[in-house]
């Protein structure tokens, strides 16, 4: 009597589970397929046990590395954003995507490498943004993406960036508020990125970004007033900051901040007010706007306070060097 069917399966070669996460992930074109659903699910599975262990053994990195390779080969990473659109199971797919990115081979990023080689999928990832199913999906992604400086360089440059300005104003506000994240994480991961980008593109940009401060939604013109305090402060982009307060359109909208019905309004756009006033190279035309609101300027200030403690004292005396 034979029990040969009672041997376990003979365990899939790192080849073997590249193509099947690839031919299971092809299957979803048919969005009746059912089978092909569980079939990713449980190649999804054996993907991240293989890159996180399972619990009680460790990874193998050697074997990591290489399916790392073979998940590239076979276009993985394409299908898997191709097709977030129509599977269920998302965030295994976003789960599995961060993972491959932080994988090294010989002391590379492959997957980053990857993507390099195929850009399109960053701006695939923008563009969806707006349909509200797969929206905290694609931010997700992106913001895994945006870690790296040269996947951050390409969106940044790309004529999908402007949609953000779009995106962060979308009337469903879950989507609204990611997308909000993911343009901090664009303007702030990487600073030397961020000066080149705003060296080269500094009037198309705070065009832009001077409708995001103007903004009628109170939640978009106060994280914007916020996210503009963090990157112009940042000491790769001194020499922005420097250009930023010679421009007399931006003086006029952080005076127009600062009569905002908003406190936290108010005492954000006096932190990028005072650099206005306190720049020893202040042009004339600036000069000429100061002394004509001076009183009200001055009433508005007196006005202004953030309580008490360390950060209230420190408040104050800013407030008063800047009054004087």
């Amino acid at each position: 009597m034979s029990f040969s069917f009672f041997k376990p399966s003979r365990p899939k070669t790192l080849q073997e589970v590249g193509k099947a996460v690839k031919d299971s992930l092809m299957a979803l074109d048919n969005k009746t397929v059912v089978e092909a659903m569980e079939e990713v699910e449980k190649n999804l599975l054996a993907v991240r046990c293989m890159l996180c262990g399972d619990g009680e053994v460790e990874p193998n990195l050697d074997r990591v590395s290489q399916l790392v390779l073979e998940v590239c080969k076979e276009d993985v990473l394409v299908l898997m954003i191709h097709n977030s659109l129509i599977w269920d199971g998302k965030k295994d797919l976003v789960h599995c995507w961060s993972m491959l990115l932080k994988q090294k081979v010989d002391s590379k990023y492959c997957s980053v490498e990857y993507i390099e080689n195929h850009f399109e999928l960053l701006d695939f990832l923008v563009v969806y943004y707006d349909n509200k199913e797969i929206a905290l999906n694609c931010g997700l992604t992106l913001r895994e993406c945006i870690k790296f400086p040269t996947l951050a360089k390409y969106i940044l440059e790309s004529a999908s960036f402007e949609l953000f300005f779009k995106f962060v104003e979308l009337p469903n506000f879950d989507a609204a508020c990611d997308a909000f994240s993911t343009l901090k994480d664009l303007l702030t991961k990487h600073g030397t990125v961020v000066a080149e980008f705003l060296t080269a593109h500094y009037d198309e940009f705070f065009y832009l970004y001077e409708n995001l401060l103007t903004s009628p939604n109170y939640v978009t013109r106060r994280q914007s007033l916020k996210l503009l305090s963090e990157f112009l402060l940042e000491a790769p982009n001194s020499h922005i900051m420097k250009h930023y307060v010679l421009e007399v359109r931006y003086l006029k909208v952080m005076m127009t901040l600062l009569k905002d019905s908003s406190k936290k309004i108010q005492i954000s756009a006096f932190h990028i007010f005072k650099v206005f006033v306190a720049n020893p190279n202040k042009p004339p035309d600036i000069k000429v706007i100061l002394a004509k609101a001076n009183e009200r300027l001055v009433e508005l200030l007196s006005n202004l306070s953030v309580g008490k403690g360390a950060e209230g004292e420190q408040f104050e005396e800013e407030k008063e060097l800047i009054i004087s």
